[in-house]
């Protein structure tokens, strides 16, 4: 079920539910791909038209922030709760190691993917790496031809927004991939670079305010995020 907030259609799924929609979605021969909108993404659609089109269009959109969630409540729209996409790429990770599937990772510094390549492979032996390309490139085709030489299943897309999503939905059917996931800066994550928050953080929704604390130069960015909020409660009061 589809539920929409301040212009973006999310679906209404636990991370169980995630789950075993993009299984369903891995075992289909055809391309698909993933959108996980937090509040930046949602202020930034409603300024782009292509962004948000390319959002709506994804098969899933799951929000992974906790801004979201909010904004959902105070719409009067709930949803039962975040979907992280370093979450679901992890459990996808799980779907695809039983496959033996085809893994490609795109995106990052030059080095990252590589190395989180190998640490997936370590905890998932039955996943084949068949390519890693870092984000750097400014050729879109020649990135294209790159992945789709390697035959991959299942393929994360590690642009940063909206580069990634743009990607996905002009490039991805292209490509030979089942399934798609524009995952920001996961593979710094799968890498060892960046550090999830401690779990009991995640678990009150406070993810963003362990990276402010780690990353501060982010502040004027999360500045800005509070308007989710005020523009969600504008909605509800118009209605």
């Amino acid at each position: 079920m589809k539920k929409e907030i301040l212009g973006v259609n999310f679906d209404d799924l636990t991370r169980e539910e995630a789950a075993q929609a993009g299984a369903a979605l891995l075992e289909e021969d055809r391309f698909h791909y993933v959108v996980t909108p937090n509040p930046e993404f949602i202020l930034a659609a409603e300024k782009d038209r292509e962004f948000l089109q390319v959002l709506n269009g994804a098969d899933l959109v799951l929000a992974d922030g906790i801004g979201v969630v909010y904004s959902a409540k105070i719409q009067g729209t709930p949803l039962k709760g975040r979907v992280p996409g370093i979450e679901f790429a992890t459990d996808m990770l799980r779907v695809l190691d039983g496959m033996g599937g085809r893994l490609y990772l795109l995106g990052s510094k030059p080095g990252v993917a590589e190395e989180a390549g190998r640490r997936i492979t370590e905890q998932h032996p039955n996943i084949v790496l068949c390519g890693t390309q870092d984000g750097y490139f400014k050729d879109e085709e020649a990135s294209l031809l790159k992945v789709a030489a390697a035959r991959p299943d299942l393929l994360f897309v590690c642009l940063g927004a909206p580069k990634q999503e743009k990607w996905m939905a002009r490039w991805g059917r292209h490509t030979g991939a089942r399934l798609a996931i524009g995952l920001g800066g996961a593979l710094d994550v799968f890498a060892g670079k960046v550090e999830r928050a401690p779990e009991s953080w995640q678990k009150l929704g406070l993810e963003w305010a362990y990276r402010l604390k780690k990353e501060p130069q982010r502040a004027g960015r999360m500045a800005r995020l509070p308007l989710v909020l005020v523009k969600a409660a504008g909605k509800r009061f118009k209605k």
